[in-house]
């Protein structure tokens, strides 16, 4: 199966509550890199999960206004771009795309957001 094509099934719309996220692991994914999946105001944003400044988990971060804090060093990073919005990151976070569809969250890795 192609997944930047058809993408993966992560989880059923509602899994990932609110202001919450999910840890996809790069063994499920085939990327380099775990990839956290974010639910932000009604909608949902995929990065990859290793901070760029410092070996975190975005997924254990804080997710708030469109962004996501990096628990280790509070870098924030824009959940849509992947840029980062303070120090002491300096470098983007990879993003994916996400769709909705047949009631699933699907991921596709690989493919910018």
């Amino acid at each position: 199966m192609n997944t930047t094509t058809t993408g993966i099934r992560i989880a059923e719309t509602g899994d990932i509550e609110e202001g919450e996220a999910l840890r996809v692991p790069a063994e499920e994914t085939g990327h380099g890199d775990a990839i956290a999946v974010f639910h932000d105001d009604g909608a949902y944003y995929a990065l990859d999960d290793t901070c760029t400044h410092g070996q975190a988990s975005l997924s254990e971060g804080w997710i708030e206004n469109g962004e996501v804090e990096c628990p280790l060093h509070s870098a924030r990073f824009c959940l849509r771009s992947g840029e980062p919005q303070c120090m002491p990151a300096t470098v983007a976070q990879r993003t994916h795309r996400v769709e909705v569809r047949d009631g699933g969250v699907w991921l596709h890795p690989g493919s910018e957001a």
